[in-house]
């Protein structure tokens, strides 16, 4: 899965095309990704550069992350020195795993200078750092001091040091034979693709499974057991290869697994993977890189920004639901207050036959038929008639309780609701911004306080996600509760239909009828939609309540998104977008 040095040089060809053009912004959206906006007369190139360590690259994306309130040090540092920049040449020394970008900018004094990007791309060793034209470090994405390596310090004011070398052949500069007798003599007990690893620089674990699998017609092939005929196919390919590297003639290929997700790519056509995989061809390097890296590396950058959130809903709902658990025990405790008025009620009517200091007392239960016998406990230290009032007082003390415990206990349990709504609605955040608003919904709800000082101003709401279903109807699918409140009580018309899944947290659509009948399929793509953009999103026949906006309410006090409807028809579809 690594991007290797030999895909890098097809890359850096690529990269070319930008050669010219000047550096207009340049973002740095987290800590290990910089976007530079750079432009032509003629066009405009984003390009990304990422030091994560699972995902490192440097590509042309269409897909740029949002941007800080804050820029980072580095970034305006950038800013400072790199903005009206012209980009004047990429450079890659041999087959290694990073690229110069080489700008020329007027410095303070209005001089023309030049200062290098380097991209390294090396795993989790991955870094951007900007050099001048000395060759000394101005500053990097990630320092490395003396306690972090021996070996290469990347520090400002440090003059810039290529990585170690790792002693491998460079097909640039290498004959196949030379790789066939340096497999020979360092990798002979090892399986062929591992050896070719071992002895090549800049090719990744695919490429050299792909040489096994071509050299041994699928089956494994071990460096010392290799016959005549096989040595012949390993020194043809690696001709191939060296020629395809050397002249940056390979295609873009992503390789997908039957479950559709990337796997691998790579410049060559991988055949290795028969029918377990489907080889997908693009029509550039950094298209399939914005395929493969896109989507993963969104889901990672906001997982890691909704974690604090939803550790803190969860810790929330925990404690609820223990707080909920706990008053149902003093709930079921109180259902006894009738024994305690009963042992009240035959004290007070046997007051004549009691004397004082008794500790218990059987008496005639004349509130059932049969007058059974029932034992009453006392207190020697009162009279029987405060015995009596003291049992009269527990009763009303449970009575009491039980009505202020069914009540906190309504009143937590539509809490819980609310948490598990807002945390669907986590679940469905697809940027920055849903995260924002959903976390000043929960300020607004105090669950999260406001940083101390901070004047935050309230975010601009964000639309409506917005559907056309069938017959052209439009339908509008609310982001969160916040957005379920605006939608529903002030964007919709009353005869437009409104849309929930029954019991189950999920968001307000709203079927926009435009003053027409809707159509049957439009008012079940409009459910589907609604199923889709809930809990219930990965079962089947979810049902769903509909009915005119005109029927909906919002009781006083009721947390966002908390609505009461009537007059409502329930539907069961399965969730499809």
């Amino acid at each position: 899965m690594a991007l290797d040095g030999a895909f890098l040089r097809h890359l850096s060809r690529e990269l070319e095309q930008a050669q010219g053009a000047r550096v207009e912004k340049i973002y740095q959206p987290n800590r290990e990704e910089m976007v530079f906006l750079l432009r032509t007369r003629a066009a405009q190139f984003k390009l990304l550069i990422s030091a994560r360590a699972n995902s490192a690259r440097i590509h042309f994306t269409r897909f740029v992350p949002e941007n800080p309130k804050q820029p980072p040090m580095l970034c305006m540092l950038m800013r400072k020195r790199l903005s009206g920049a012209k980009l004047v040449q990429i450079r890659q020394p041999q087959l290694e795993r990073l690229l110069f970008l080489d700008f020329e900018a007027v410095n303070e004094l209005g001089d023309l200078v030049r200062l290098t990007v380097v991209s390294e791309i090396m795993g989790r060793y991955s870094n951007i750092i900007l050099v001048d034209e000395a060759g000394r470090i101005v500053d990097a994405l990630k320092r490395v001091d003396d306690e972090m390596s021996s070996e290469r310090l990347v520090l400002p004011a440090l003059w810039y040091e290529l990585p170690p070398a790792q002693g491998k052949l460079c097909l640039l500069e290498t004959q196949p034979q030379q790789v066939l007798n340096a497999l020979l003599a360092q990798a002979k007990e090892m399986e062929l693709s591992k050896g070719l690893l071992s002895v090549l620089q800049g090719v990744s674990p695919i490429v050299c499974r792909e040489l096994q699998h071509r050299v041994g017609h699928g089956e494994q092939v071990m460096v010392h057991g290799m016959t005549d005929a096989q040595r012949e196919r390993l020194l043809f390919f690696l001709g191939r290869l060296k020629q395809e590297v050397e002249e940056c003639s390979g295609v873009p290929h992503l390789v997908l697994g039957t479950d559709k997700k990337p796997m691998d790519f790579s410049f060559l056509r991988p055949e290795q993977y028969g029918s377990s995989a489907v080889v997908r061809e693009h029509a550039s390097f950094s298209e399939l890189l914005d395929a493969f890296y896109g989507e993963r590396d969104r889901i990672d950058r906001m997982r890691v920004r909704e974690q604090d959130l939803l550790r803190h809903l969860t810790t929330i709902s925990d404690r609820l639901s223990r707080k909920i658990n706990a008053q149902r025990g003093e709930l079921a405790q109180c259902a006894e207050r009738e024994h305690l008025r009963v042992c009240g009620d035959l004290l007070n009517a046997n007051l004549y036959q009691l004397e004082p200091g008794l500790s218990s007392v059987e008496l005639e239960n004349f509130y059932e038929e049969s007058l059974p016998k029932l034992r009453i406990r006392l207190d020697p230290r009162l009279t029987p008639s405060q015995n009596a009032q003291k049992y009269y007082r527990d009763y009303r003390k449970a009575r009491t309780a039980e009505e202020k415990l069914t009540e906190q206990i309504a009143q937590a349990q539509q809490e819980l609701l609310y948490l598990d709504t807002v945390l669907e609605e986590l679940s469905r955040a697809e940027t920055e911004r849903d995260l924002i608003e959903i976390r000043q919904e929960l300020q607004e709800q105090g669950y999260i306080k406001a940083p101390k000082g901070s004047k935050q101003r309230p975010t601009a709401a964000a639309a409506p996600m917005e559907f056309t279903v069938s017959d052209g109807f439009r339908v509008l699918v609310g982001r969160n509760n916040r957005q379920n409140d605006r939608l529903t009580l002030k964007l919709a018309n009353n005869n437009d239909i409104w849309f929930h899944t029954k019991n189950i947290p999920g968001s307000h659509t709203i079927l926009v009828t435009d003053g027409r009948t809707p159509t049957e399929s439009a008012l079940l793509d409009a459910a589907r939609l609604a199923a889709a953009h809930s809990k219930g999103k990965s079962s089947s026949q979810v049902p769903v309540d509909y009915t005119q906006v005109r029927h909906v309410h919002k009781p006083a006090g009721a947390k966002p998104g908390m609505v009461i409807y009537e007059n409502y028809r329930t539907m069961y579809v399965t969730p499809e977008e």
